[in-house]
């Protein structure tokens, strides 16, 4: 007796596979979320524990050294957690490209006229970097914060008149958070 083998329509694959690039694109929104919410967490817990308790024991220069040293390690997470945002970011992109790519394939071998039930096609999608979308202000959150967090990391290390201390830490941070944006623009184009 032959053996039978069993059929999958095209039908079938296509909509398997619509429903994994859904999954995909879903989850890395989710995921964006997760990364910014976890940063924060992660620069305000050690922030409140520093500054609500003191330090017996250590002198002046000990406690910069200390705080200077945390707030540079919390600014290069800040800059991780750009990166992941920016990939995730671009993992979401790349889903709605196979998505529209297989609309665009639906459409051409359709039998009906379905071209105006979709609202994205490949040429109409949103960009991969877009300053007006959640995504992006996400990233500029993180990036003004990890600033403000290498600017303190600036302010601890500098042992010089007050003033001129404020203007530098000020620039640096400013630089710094300029310096991410430019970095997750740049990994998104």
């Amino acid at each position: 007796m032959p053996k039978e083998t069993p059929t999958i329509s095209a039908e079938q694959i296509l909509e398997s596979e619509f429903d994994y690039i859904a999954q995909t694109a879903t989850q890395a929104n989710d995921d964006r979320s997760s990364v910014v919410s976890f940063f924060v967490i992660a620069v305000g817990s050690p922030l409140a524990a520093i500054f609500s308790a003191s330090l017996p024991g250590f002198n002046e220069k000990d406690t910069d050294i200390l705080f200077g040293g945390l707030f540079l390690v919390l600014s290069v997470l800040g800059t991780t957690t750009i990166l992941q945002l920016a990939r995730l970011r671009a993992a979401w992109h790349e889903s709605m490209l196979a998505m529209n790519h297989m609309k665009e394939f639906l459409i051409k071998n359709s039998d009906s006229d379905i071209a105006g039930a979709f609202r994205w096609t490949t040429k109409t999608a949103p960009a991969k970097f877009k300053i007006n979308s959640v995504s992006f202000y996400q990233a500029l959150e993180v990036a003004i914060l990890s600033g403000m967090l290498f600017g303190a990391f600036i302010f601890f290390l500098l042992n010089f008149d007050l003033s001129i201390k404020w203007i530098i830490c000020i620039f640096s941070a400013l630089a710094f958070t300029g310096f991410q944006i430019y970095l997750y623009r740049r990994l998104l184009n």
